[in-house]
């Protein structure tokens, strides 16, 4: 695992420097050069993750812009028993804490109340950050991106419990009850390191 971890972090470099390349390239043969180092990075990954370079490629969508890590926002929310809210993602069945990626016009904390609410139907507000994670030091499932994690602490304020099409459940657990987590979105450590600064107000940001 730890091999095929660094040629997909090879394979995002290459692919980062490529689009970069095209983005403020002043010759067609340069950009058909960079264009083949981005199928090159699609060939590498597809080796590494076992996934076809087609569907690897379909994940992107080439700009002539610099470019940069996604972001995720994943919101941490405990109840007064000292149990976290979970979600189970209808794309594979296993549990995350509620979020996703950042939408544009929306500050992160903006982004987990947002998310929060249309996941579960409750209405948070944002307390404070816990962290930022470089999900390529963590041991996360491999993936074709290169993704900074924001975990924020919220507060419930109101709603109740709704509906949505892709999350088929929502409840909260105990620490030592959790059930099988959607490893692409939070690991169980994580969980665990959340909970600690939860409890500890003054604990600093944890920052990769």
């Amino acid at each position: 695992m730890e091999k095929e971890k660094k040629l997909v972090l090879l394979a995002q470099r290459i692919r980062a420097l490529a689009q970069n390349g095209i983005t403020y390239s002043l010759s067609e043969y340069d950009t058909e050069r960079y264009e083949e180092l981005i199928q090159i990075s699609n060939q590498i990954t597809a080796l590494a993750t076992g996934l076809d370079a087609i569907q690897i490629d379909d994940c992107y969508h080439l700009m002539k812009e610099y470019a940069t890590p996604k972001v995720d926002i994943r919101a941490v929310i405990f109840n007064e028993k000292d149990e976290i809210l979970l979600v189970q993602e209808k794309s594979d069945g296993c549990w995350s804490l509620p979020g996703g990626w950042s939408d544009v016009g929306y500050s992160p904390s903006e982004v987990a109340v947002k998310e929060v609410k249309e996941e579960t139907g409750l209405d948070v507000e944002a307390v404070r950050l816990l962290a930022v994670m470089d999900m390529s030091k963590h041991p996360y499932p491999l993936i074709p991106f290169y993704v900074y994690k924001f975990f924020i602490l919220c507060d419930i304020k109101g709603g109740e419990f709704t509906n949505v099409f892709d999350i088929v459940g929502k409840r909260f657990f105990k620490l030592d009850e959790l059930p099988p987590l959607s490893l692409e979105r939070v690991l169980p450590e994580q969980i665990f390191q959340m909970f600690d600064y939860y409890k500890n107000s003054v604990q600093t940001v944890y920052l990769d």
